[in-house]
């Protein structure tokens, strides 16, 4: 019975590896082209907004330790940062004040995030492996304030989390699995557990809030379904973790940044990598990628303290060109607003920088 039963195994894995050799074959006759041939094939390209018009406009100092993460609010004006003196700050990007700061339990935090259609949530989490809601309307005028909800299911720690709406948000963390809440019931609704590793981001498509993107250390990028709770793609090409991911504008692209030193595009028509964005003169990892408003840009914050910008429509490999007035330690964060008219990096320098 034990023999029958291996064989079958055995058989059943020959299948398999038979049809990804078949899919690996399709989708080789398909990549007749790149991008950069296609692009330069219609004729002359509109020339990139570089520096000196590109430059350092603002730089937001207040906090006494590292920067982890930020996050734009939807007004595209104001910013939430999370840094490890166990602070969530809320800034003002043009005045550069701080609008409420928030102390935190655990100091230990890796991600926050607003939520985008009014602005009155923020969510935050970390080593704790909790994800703690703050309603910014209600804490507003307490000097104390306290996490109006407190998600505890995961079994390790919160590396990011984004609002699908005012009710809802998704979840990632290092016990390999993402999470859809109930904000109000304060309840896990579906587990997403298809990674075999730490999964370190996600991204909720801007054109359709049913699909999310997650990133591992497994070096996969996950298409997933909220609705059914299941994975719809498994996208491959990095040789280590993904530490990033961001949807490309139109929701039909997604961006990665890894370990491995390429920020990658793939293509969720066509099912596979359309682009590397990588250079020999780079010899760094991608703590977090971002696009820019159009999708002709793909910022990326590199962990030698630099924002490298590259052009999507490029064959990428060399970089558009760099941000000027670097960080003095890892860039460990970015964002563009929703207007796309700035940039926003956060770092281990303790500063987050306005650029536009």
């Amino acid at each position: 019975m034990a023999d029958d039963t291996e064989a079958r195994i055995e058989k059943a894995k020959a299948e398999v590896a038979d049809l990804k050799a078949q899919i690996e074959k399709a989708r080789a006759e398909k990549k007749n082209t790149t991008i950069g041939a296609v692009a330069r094939s219609k004729g002359t390209l509109r020339e990139i907004r570089k520096p000196p018009s590109t430059k350092l406009r603002r730089t937001l100092k207040g906090h006494f330790g590292k920067v982890y993460a930020m996050n734009w609010n939807s007004d595209s004006q104001t910013l939430v940062s999370a840094s490890q003196d166990g602070k969530l700050i809320i800034w003002n990007a043009i005045t550069t004040n701080k609008v409420l700061a928030i102390p935190l339990r655990s100091s230990w935090v890796m991600t926050c995030a607003f939520e985008p259609t009014k602005g009155n949530l923020i969510a935050c989490g970390g080593l704790d492996n909790v994800c703690s809601i703050y309603n910014v309307s209600q804490t507003s005028s307490n000097p104390n304030p306290k996490a109006s909800k407190e998600l505890v299911a995961h079994d390790g720690y919160l590396s990011c989390c984004r609002f699908v709406d005012e009710k809802h948000i998704v979840t990632s963390s290092g016990d390999s699995t993402c999470i859809l809440w109930d904000i109000n019931a304060g309840e896990a609704l579906k587990t997403f557990s298809d990674h075999r590793g730490d999964v370190m981001s996600l991204a909720i498509s801007p054109t359709n809030n049913n699909i999310f993107v997650s990133g591992s250390v497994d070096t996969t990028a996950k298409i997933w379904d909220l609705r059914n709770g299941k994975c719809v793609q498994t996208h491959i090409g990095h040789d280590a973790d993904i530490n990033s991911v961001a949807y490309f504008p139109d929701g039909n692209a997604i961006g990665t940044g890894s370990d491995d030193h390429s920020c990658r595009l793939f293509d969720m028509r066509s099912y596979g990598q359309v682009n590397v964005f990588r250079s020999d003169k780079i010899a760094s990892g991608i703590t977090s990628v971002a696009f820019s408003k159009s999708g002709r840009l793909l910022f990326g914050g590199y962990e030698d303290f630099n924002t490298y910008v590259w052009d999507t429509l490029s064959d990428a490999d060399q970089c558009a060109f760099t941000m000027p007035s670097p960080h003095e330690n890892r860039v460990s964060c970015l964002g563009v607003n929703d207007k796309g008219n700035a940039l926003c990096t956060g770092s281990w320098d303790t500063t987050l920088k306005i650029w536009a």
